[in-house]
């Protein structure tokens, strides 16, 4: 990171506006922590149907399975819960941080809604998916 220029601070560009770096680590931050929780949500999936897939693999061998395994359903949920609170708390961060630094009317209402939108339209996704593990 190369020193700041005198005149210049990380709310500022040297032109007296906005520095847009700020704003653009900003969306960064949001995108790689709705990477995080969307990778928490799908390993959480698989963790979830990994017994249905062991009860498959004792049906073809023709072996018989005690105690189905709900063990697994219960971890790949909380997952999946981990990836949406990551997720729209990430959004909810993003949000704060955009209001904090005074880039909210600067980046546009558009832009600056799709970039929360994506992250609150996941979390939805998520608890979806959720509800889906926990009761089908």
């Amino acid at each position: 990171m190369s020193p700041a220029t005198p005149g210049t601070d990380l709310e500022t560009g040297p032109g007296g506006g906005a520095d847009p770096r700020v704003y653009l680590a900003a969306e960064r931050t949001l995108l790689a922590w709705i990477r995080t929780g969307l990778a928490m949500m799908g390993l959480g999936f698989l963790v979830a149907k990994f017994g249905l897939f062991v009860r498959e693999m004792a049906a073809w061998r023709g072996t018989d399975v005690a105690d189905p395994p709900r063990l697994s359903v219960w971890i790949g949920t909380m997952l999946v819960l981990l990836g949406i609170a990551a997720t729209l708390l990430a959004a909810v961060e993003y949000v704060c941080m955009l209001r904090r630094l005074g880039l909210v009317h600067q980046v546009g209402a558009v832009r600056f809604a799709m970039s929360a939108g994506i992250a609150v339209v996941m979390g939805v996704t998520g608890l979806v998916m959720a509800v889906y593990l926990l009761f089908l």
